[in-house]
């Protein structure tokens, strides 16, 4: 699973929204953060989140992953969230050590 093609894709689809005029990704030691250039007449952080929920949900569709978003701050029209992807921690293979999470004991 390649990510970089996965934000790739959620950039794509945050853009694909008429609200959101720009958005691009930066990595400040090791973390990403989405910065959206986002211009809606009220200030309504619930439907900037839903947008990023969608546009997340659909670049990870069908793929094994989660993610997380958190406000960062705010300066005019521009909106930052620290957001990431990652594998949820589930064991996804018998190793044969018999572990008592094993995926053999699931029902």
């Amino acid at each position: 699973m390649d990510l970089d093609q996965i934000w790739h894709q959620f950039i794509d689809h945050l853009l694909d929204n008429e609200e959101i005029t720009q958005a691009s990704l930066r990595k400040f030691t090791g973390i990403p953060f989405i910065y959206i250039h986002y211009h809606l007449a009220q200030n309504d952080n619930s439907k900037l989140f839903f947008l990023i929920k969608k546009a997340a949900s659909l670049s990870m569709r069908g793929k094994q992953l989660h993610c997380e978003t958190i406000f960062v701050r705010q300066e005019e029209h521009v909106y930052v969230f620290r957001h990431r992807f990652f594998v949820p921690q589930q064991k996804m293979f018998c190793c044969g050590n018999l572990c008592p999470d094993c995926i053999l004991f699931r029902s």
